[in-house]
């Protein structure tokens, strides 16, 4: 075993600026692309701040890079055990308990990974006779598109006690999650369990509710207000935010203005983006949407907790009038919620 140039103390962004250097210009430009604006931003002021690299250890950081890319292809290929097995014949058994490790935490190997690629259609006639802890647990862990989809599929009584479950989930223990793996994996796949993880929880289930449709959140709604009254009042309240103003169209916005009190109106404002002010003003009159804005700045500052407050009562405001019919809120449900 050949023994390997230790790696000063550095930081998991200095060793990727240093490989972004050893890469070459070519490359590196190839590698930032893939990369978010605030990534790029990073890696760049530690490059800019990094003094001069001993070849050494550039060359340990490489080796490090590489041994990581080794280790994660092996876990992909062969699953949890065969990449221990292998690395542990390669490296030992320190440094390759070393390297899985940290490819589970670089790859954010989450559990029912795998279920991800199944179609929602398949999955629901798999997992639709499981207990509802079950299925609750499973869908905490897809996208709320996904997930949705899965839910509605359901029939009406379990939907209600699976979307209730998902509410007031909060971390489940890893032998818990690998339990239910176990039991899964002989018809789909098997994946990687990691720590505690944290899934569901009432704002999981708000995500899950804006893409089902509407006939299937009334009915979860209903259930929920009579089981749990209090769940069912947070979940309303996060259904639609204040901010969310901006998915209805100009008609529907009008008419919630003619709804609420001016000064309310500017209050809310206070603390919202610049996206939804324009987007208020844009559906006033050049006058009204002047009074608005000489009240807001006469207000001067004002506390938070009267800005949340003054928001919520609007956005009681808008639900209300989607319940009558008087608006619409654009969702995520495809062609059940166009508007003709």
């Amino acid at each position: 075993m050949t023994t390997r140039t230790p790696i000063p103390q550095l930081t998991h962004r200095q060793k990727a600026a240093v490989m972004i250097v050893a890469m070459g210009p070519d490359v590196a430009g190839k590698v930032l692309r893939h990369l978010d604006e605030d990534e790029v931003e990073q890696i760049t002021l530690e490059i800019a701040r990094m003094g001069k690299i001993p070849p050494e250890v550039r060359e340990a950081i490489i080796e490090e890079f590489h041994d990581l890319c080794v280790a994660q292809e092996y876990i992909a290929e062969g699953g949890l055990q065969h990449a221990r097995q292998v690395l542990e014949n390669a490296f030992g058994p320190e440094r390759a308990n070393e390297l899985i490790t940290r490819v589970i935490q670089a790859m954010q190997i989450v559990p029912f990974d795998f279920i991800k690629k199944t179609d929602p259609s398949q999955l629901l006639n798999f997992i639709q006779d499981e207990h509802p802890q079950t299925i609750a647990l499973i869908l905490a862990y897809l996208s709320p598109n996904q997930a949705a989809q899965v839910l509605q599929g359901l029939p009406p009584e379990l939907r209600a006690e699976v979307a209730r479950r998902i509410a007031i989930m909060d971390r489940t223990p890893p032998d818990v999650i690998r339990e239910v793996e176990r039991v899964l994996e002989r018809k789909l796949s098997s994946v990687i369990s990691q720590d505690f993880t944290t899934a569901g929880g009432v704002k999981a289930l708000v995500e899950l509710l804006n893409w089902v449709d509407r006939t299937s959140e009334r009915m979860i709604l209903d259930s929920l207000s009579e089981t749990n009254p209090e769940l069912a009042e947070e979940v309303k309240k996060m259904m639609f935010v204040f901010e969310d103003i901006v998915q209805l169209d100009d008609r529907s916005i009008q008419a919630v203005l003619k709804e609420v009190d001016m000064k309310e109106l500017a209050l809310a404002l206070k603390g919202c983006s610049e996206e939804v002010r324009q987007r208020i003003f844009k559906n006033m009159s050049e006058r009204a949407a002047n009074m608005l804005k000489e009240d807001m700045e006469f207000m001067g500052p004002v506390r938070l907790r009267n800005v949340e407050e003054a928001q919520q009562r609007i956005v009681a405001i808008i639900r209300r009038m989607e319940e009558a019919g008087e608006i619409v809120i654009a969702r995520g449900g495809g062609a059940e919620e166009m508007v003709v």
